[in-house]
């Protein structure tokens, strides 16, 4: 999957006169959609005290309640400037970024110039669209200046990998064409009311017109994280590994009556709320009063099911939940209190410089997805050490303020020879 920035070279699919009676319907809501323009001045982890040359890029958003704008939280990452175009205007209006959710790949934006608002109408959001449903995506994407609109339909609704967020979360699959600098542009139903944002597309040789709207649960989620809050505090998790539970045999030996069913605990989180509670070997099968398959769904809407993750995270940082767990053939109840993920190799920097500490020529730099991609490109999965990778999937954080650490080179000095090694070492802080 590829995030949709303008900058890549798909060509922009047009419209066919069958679709301009839904385009109609949608037409007073297209003059909320605004094209993006972002300056990006990115990390460099080679050199951490220092940045990358800027670049520029531009994509899709679109208006809302509250003198706000959506977008996408790739299009405005490590962001220097953000700037506004509306449609039909000729003025780029300087925005201010309010939040950015980096698991949901939504960010937040404001314009404090009055002008900006005046003669348009906030985006509606609707509810979650059904299988076969139209959808219009409006946008701002590569092959032109001037908005664009593609149609099509919902083709798949279940739990997808976010690329930029490196997490699961609900998403809708669509068959209208998506390309680069849709980004952040509205998905509308027939009746021009908001079902999602575009955000990512499939790019292969074997399929086409494949591509991903985040669905207004998530939206709305993000939303009201950022009022409740202040802040976007992130969708929270159950800090588990878990099984399925389909094969008999296992269920016997897990001495699980015929009658219940749930999923087996392989691990947990030692930095996770739930390590209090749950153990290696727990069944868990209910979430908050929802009863959990052996193959780990539950029910969705009517002939559908979904991973039970989706209950998750439908929940917010602190909140808490019920959960049932069968543990040595005795069934259990726990109160957990939900929290966000702590990764041992963070996936994002979320905007902040990267944390380096030097020592007599040393350089120690904190080890992220992000370091990872810089130092060996874009198939690190592949090319980075086998040592590190082992890290990176399978082991978890011992402690909050853990940090996988490496030299990442050796400033050369009299007091210094030319080594390498890979080091552990936990900091509560590495200076900036």
């Amino acid at each position: 999957a590829k995030h949709l920035t303008n900058g890549g070279d798909a060509a922009m699919a047009e419209l066919g006169p069958e679709g301009w009676e839904e385009v109609v319907r949608v037409v007073p809501s297209m003059d909320a959609v605004v094209k993006v323009f972002c300056v990006h001045t990115e990390p460099n982890f080679s050199l951490p005290w220092q940045r990358k040359r800027q670049y520029s890029s531009s994509s899709s958003g679109f208006i809302i309640g509250g003198r706000r704008v959506l977008t996408n939280a790739h299009s405005v990452e490590h962001f220097t400037q953000v700037k506004l175009k509306k449609r039909g205007s000729d003025t780029k209006y300087l925005a201010t970024v309010l939040a950015i959710g980096t698991e949901c790949d939504i960010a937040l934006l404001t314009v404090s110039d009055d002008e900006f608002w005046e003669g348009v109408t906030p985006v509606e959001f609707g509810s979650l669209p059904a299988l076969q449903d139209a959808v219009t995506v409006v946008g701002y994407p590569i092959g032109g200046d001037t908005i664009s609109v593609t149609s099509g339909v919902v083709s798949r609704i279940e739990i997808l990998s976010y690329v930029h967020g490196s997490t699961e979360l609900l998403g809708l699959q669509i068959d209208a064409a998506i390309n680069s600098g849709n980004s952040g542009g509205p998905a509308f139903n027939d009746r021009g009311i908001c079902v999602g944002i575009a955000f990512q597309s499939l790019k292969h040789e074997d399929v086409e017109n494949i591509g991903y709207v985040i669905p207004t649960p998530v939206i709305k989620h993000f939303i009201q994280d950022y009022e409740k809050s202040g802040a976007y505090t992130g969708f929270p998790i159950i800090g588990i590994e878990w099984q399925k539970m389909e094969n008999p045999d296992l269920r016997k030996a897990m001495g699980m009556k015929p009658d219940q069913k749930g999923v087996r605990v392989r691990r947990v989180e030692p930095t996770a709320p739930e390590s209090g509670c749950l153990q290696p070997s727990d069944i868990i099968l209910s979430f908050d009063g929802v009863d959990i398959a052996n193959d780990g769904t539950v029910p969705f809407r009517h002939g559908e099911r979904i991973g039970f993750s989706y209950l998750v995270s439908q929940k917010y940082t602190g909140d808490k939940a019920l959960i049932k767990v069968l543990r040595n053939s005795k069934v259990h109840e726990f109160k957990i209190k939900l929290a966000t993920h702590k990764r041992l190799i963070a996936a994002h920097v979320k905007g902040r410089p990267p944390s380096y500490y030097i020592v007599a020529g040393f350089v120690f730099a904190a080890v992220s997805v992000p370091y990872l991609r810089s130092e060996y490109g874009k198939d690190y999965e592949y090319d980075a050490p086998v040592k590190l990778l082992v890290k990176h999937l399978h082991s978890m954080a011992e402690s909050p303020d853990e940090q996988l650490v490496v030299v990442s080179q050796v400033i050369s000095s009299s007091c210094v020879r030319e080594i390498s090694v890979l080091i552990r070492v936990k900091y509560s802080f590495i200076a900036p």
